[in-house]
């Protein structure tokens, strides 16, 4: 970006199995100065793909984004269901890497990246016009400008003020900016970068090479029927009829659903904002049933839903489970008109809808506005979208906004603010929030399946019993289906219907032309754990690092009145015995 130039090189043999969160990680891991400022010149953007994204695989158009993060001070990498990520794999490009900042610091560039002369072209043009404005428009802009065939990556506002707190927006199915690369603040990355849009048009790429077709066909077969079978993952099923807000009501039950700034594991307005009541108030509101569609093109899951206005106009798309529990039961907002008007805007200003809701949260703890004060939460988020001073310090995440009003009560860990489940009701997952190298993050390591939802066989949630090596498992295999290209919703299947997991073994070794097992898939994982490992420690970020906010040990938490009973030993075994 220092001088607008876009250079095309092979791919090391030694990158052959690389892709995605394991390409994304390799390559800072190798190529960032651990101690460089995450905004400045030495950071660098990675975009890779998965092994299987851009093939017929089904629910693999995921899009990897890695760098060092302005929220936690660590290696990142954040990802999403978009068919930008399906047309980068298509064009054969195993990373798109962004280095260098410009000298003008006022104007912001875009890239329109095409197949021309038998390798992908890059073409720069002045996008300055479109900074600070609402992504749904500028979405609209460059449809009309380009055609509705490309896909379109891009950062708003939030990332432009440097906000620690920014995503970077994808396209969806509808070509609005609804799917993000949410965490860790990559959009202000991309921003100090001066780069506002990558633009892809596939027409004339290659697609992806296939090693071994049959084996390949194989596994996807595989992997489709072990998705259409799963209760979970099934046409109708939970995820296709309430969304990912189905587990509203679900950790509401379990006493596991933070509430009021992570104060109680019971939301009594649950029911209120549930995916039960998405699916009926949507049916009320059109006159008809609506079920879930997807979020990228070969999903088959479709868990992405849409909230409608009374008038049956659209309101947002989508009210993620994340989302719709950070402005709800986190600040004691039961009313999903207010939850879709802040999605909403974060979806308009490049939010991350985790760390905006924490930190309302942590606002309404001191005081700023009252828990329940929806009205007044729009307001927090106009202001940042503003980028008026208390919006700055707003944007600049969970932990800042409580250390600028001394407060004690912060869910965050390494910087980032905890997700949508009590660590002290479910210890595995607080073991993950507390060990991973992304600061507090859910889909690190997703311990739920088993200790909520019964995938694999039920755990007690209550217990800390052999939740170290459960979140190591989860981890390791996490990283490898960031890596694969595939959405983290199919462990629900393949983790209960081992032929769906030998499915996407038979996918990955199909395109790679490798041979590998299950031991294999841990072995993959665990070798980007520790590339990502030796990073942090590198920046700083150590073992005593991992360890959860002072409240969970010390203040019980209602109504099982449990508190995160994990030792130190414990958490330090989950990396130390990898």
């Amino acid at each position: 970006m220092k001088d607008r130039t876009c250079k095309v090189e092979e791919s090391p043999k030694a990158y052959h199995t690389l892709a995605g969160r394991g390409m994304t990680s390799t390559l800072v891991a190798e190529e960032v100065p651990p101690t460089c400022h995450p905004l400045g010149p030495n950071n660098k953007l990675v975009f890779s793909a998965g092994i299987v994204t851009g093939t017929s695989s089904p629910t693999s158009a995921r899009i990897s984004v890695g760098g060092k993060s302005p929220l936690t001070g660590g290696i990142k990498e954040a990802n999403a269901g978009t068919s930008w990520g399906r047309d980068l794999g298509i064009m054969g490009i195993k990373a798109l890497v962004v280095e260098g900042k410009p000298a003008e610091k006022d104007m912001a560039w875009g890239v329109y990246m095409t197949w021309k002369d038998g390798k992908p072209h890059a073409e720069f043009f002045d996008a300055t016009q479109y900074k600070f404005k609402s992504l749904p428009g500028v979405f609209k802009e460059i449809y009309a400008k380009y055609g509705e065939d490309v896909s379109v990556c891009s950062v708003g506002p939030a990332g432009e003020y440097g906000y620690a707190n920014s995503g970077i927006a994808f396209n969806d199915m509808k070509m609005r900016p609804s799917r993000y690369a949410g965490r860790g603040g990559l959009g202000a990355v991309m921003a100090s970068k001066g780069l506002k849009f990558i633009i892809l048009n596939k027409d004339g790429a290659p697609g992806v090479e296939i090693a071994d077709k049959s084996l390949f066909d194989e596994g996807r077969k595989k992997m489709i029927d072990a998705l259409r079978e799963h209760a979970i993952t099934k046409p109708k099923g939970g995820l296709n009829s309430y969304g990912t807000a189905v587990l509203i009501n679900i950790l509401n039950e379990a006493g596991g659903l933070p509430t009021k700034n992570f104060t109680s594991g019971r939301f009594e307005g649950a029911p209120k904002i549930a995916g039960e009541a998405i699916f009926d108030g949507n049916k009320k509101r059109l006159g008809k049933e609506v079920y879930n569609h997807a979020c990228s093109p070969g999903c088959i899951i479709q868990c992405s839903n849409t909230w409608y206005k009374e008038d049956g106009t659209e309101h947002t798309s989508c009210i993620e489970y994340e989302s719709d529990w950070a402005f709800g039961a986190n600040c004691g907002i039961d009313d999903l008109d207010v939850i879709a008007e802040l999605n909403e805007l974060c979806n308009n200003y490049g939010l991350d809808t985790i760390e905006t809701g924490t930190t309302i949260g942590v606002a309404m703890e001191a005081g700023v506005i009252a828990f329940g004060d929806g009205k007044g939460a729009i307001n927090l988020v106009y202001e940042m979208g503003k980028g008026t001073p208390l919006g700055r310090i707003m944007g600049a995440g969970t932990e800042t906004t409580g250390k600028a009003y001394g407060v004690s009560h912060v869910p965050t860990v390494k910087g980032q603010s905890m997700p949508a489940y009590e660590p002290r009701a479910v210890k595995g997952i607080g073991i993950t929030y507390a060990t991973t190298t992304m600061g507090a993050d859910h889909t690190a390591g997703y311990t739920i399946a088993p200790e909520i939802l019964g995938v694999m066989g039920k755990q007690d949630p209550l217990s800390p019993e052999g939740k170290a090596a459960l979140s190591r498992a989860f981890q390791s295999t996490t990283a490898f289906i960031d890596s694969s290209g595939h959405c983290l919703f199919i462990a629900f299947a393949i983790l209960d219907i081992p032929s769906g997991y030998q499915g996407m073994i038979d996918e990955a070794n199909g395109v790679l032309g490798t041979k590998w097992t299950a031991d294999d898939v841990i072995k993959y994982g665990n070798d980007v754990l520790k590339k990502e490992r030796a990073f942090n420690e590198a920046a700083g970020i150590g073992p005593a690092a991992d360890r959860l906010p002072e409240f969970v040990y010390t203040e019980p938490l209602p109504p099982h009145n449990q508190i995160f009973d994990v030792s130190d030993e414990t958490l330090d075994s989950v990396f130390g015995e990898m």
